[in-house]
């Protein structure tokens, strides 16, 4: 159950960036057919895979095991033009999105 809701998530947040699991698996050093197993349930990813994941798609880690499929839907940070980035371009885009995430999270401290 548990890694079927975490790859339900991890499509919904490479869908929503525009990234193809080929992409993904790529910025992940890992190959693309185990990063389809993580998004099917049949394998769950080490935790330093899911920062990873979670840094590039703009998302806190714990939103990668949300029930409420809306929760995760709203949790996008922003999204990129994805047609021939290289993985330095993503890494650039996960720095941004990970200073944005940081952002947001100090506004709703301070708003508390």
């Amino acid at each position: 159950m548990r890694t079927d809701m975490l790859g339900r998530n991890m499509k919904i947040l490479r869908v929503a960036n525009n990234l193809t699991q080929e992409q993904m698996a790529d910025y992940l050093g890992i190959g693309r057919s185990a990063y389809s197993n993580y998004e099917d349930g049949r394998r769950e990813p080490q935790v330093d895979v899911l920062e990873k994941f979670a840094s590039v798609v703009g998302c806190e880690l714990a939103t990668l095991y949300e029930v409420d499929e809306a929760a995760v839907r709203s949790q996008l940070v922003c999204a990129f033009r994805t047609e021939g980035l290289s993985h330095d371009d993503l890494e650039e885009i996960a720095s941004f999105k990970r200073l944005v995430l940081s952002y947001l999270k100090m506004e709703r401290m301070l708003n508390d």
